[in-house]
């Protein structure tokens, strides 16, 4: 089982986009709330306020799971290890539990970037490997040029979106899902299903929206700077979301709600 699914680590909380104090509050607020796993990456900008905000919880470093991922800027052999290096410095740690390369590079050639994350592996300077944004061609491609397991592919993954084909490919190579955008950047909200449904459960829209995608075996990031929102998003293992209301949210992946495009991000590649 992926590391991204063990129970302590099925709930991440993301940094992005924040930096500096608000950054550290928040990474502060989330581990007294219970959460032990952490994602950022060198394009966030935030590595270092992210590795003091988890310096100063006190929390032995066994039990954190923390993830960053590596900027396609630096995905050259002169450039990827120093890179990682860098952000272990940032993060004052000697290794991460999960590096990632944040997105495909620019061409499509998956392979190079690949061998340098798995030396980065090799290296010790990780104990995990994983990809961020592939296609299932990226990652049939991944599966037979790293030996080492893909412990995840972090992709946009909300109710608004159909990646049944993504998953169903993911699932086929072995390659659990982890989601970022899970609440489709607040569009979620523009749908009163989420509220109607958690109203039968004592449990937010937000929380549905968790809530769902976790039961699609699919681990959740998340981010706020409300301590009442950061706590809310947290307390989604107490509620079984039932098969008729499973079905219910599934049919809104029809929506076809993508945000992050080519016009958002030059890196992204054409989707399945």
């Amino acid at each position: 089982m992926s590391i991204y699914f063990e129970k302590t680590h099925q709930r991440s909380f993301g940094t992005f986009p924040l930096r500096g104090d608000e950054a550290r509050n928040a990474i502060l607020t989330a581990a007294e709330v219970g959460y032990r796993a952490f994602d950022t990456a060198q394009m966030y900008e935030n590595e270092a306020e992210t590795g003091e905000a988890l310096a100063a919880t006190g929390i032995a470093r066994e039990e954190l799971c923390v993830t960053t991922k590596v900027h396609p800027d630096n995905f050259s052999e002169d450039r990827f290890v120093a890179s990682v290096e860098q952000s272990l410095k940032d993060l004052r740690l000697d290794h991460v539990d999960v590096l990632l390369l944040h997105w495909p590079p620019i061409g499509g050639d998956v392979a190079p970037s690949l061998r340098l994350l798995e030396d980065c592996l090799k290296r010790g300077l990780t104990k995990n490997i994983g990809v961020s944004n592939y296609t299932i061609a990226m990652m049939q491609e991944a599966v037979k040029i790293v030996d080492a397991p893909i412990v995840t592919n972090q992709v946009e993954f909300h109710p608004l979106l159909d990646q049944g084909k993504l998953m169903a490919g993911a699932t086929a190579l072995g390659i659990p899902l982890a989601s970022y955008c899970s609440v489709a950047r607040g569009e979620v909200f523009k749908h009163p299903e989420f509220a109607e449904i958690g109203a039968g459960y004592g449990k937010s829209a937000a929380q549905v929206v968790l809530r769902w995608i976790l039961q699609k075996g699919v681990s959740i990031n998340t981010m706020s700077t409300k301590p009442e929102n950061i706590r809310a998003n947290f307390e989604t293992m107490d509620f079984t979301l039932s098969h008729v209301d499973m079905a219910r949210i599934e049919a809104l992946t029809q929506t076809g709600y993508r945000i992050v495009t080519e016009d958002l991000v030059p890196w992204a590649p054409k989707w399945d």
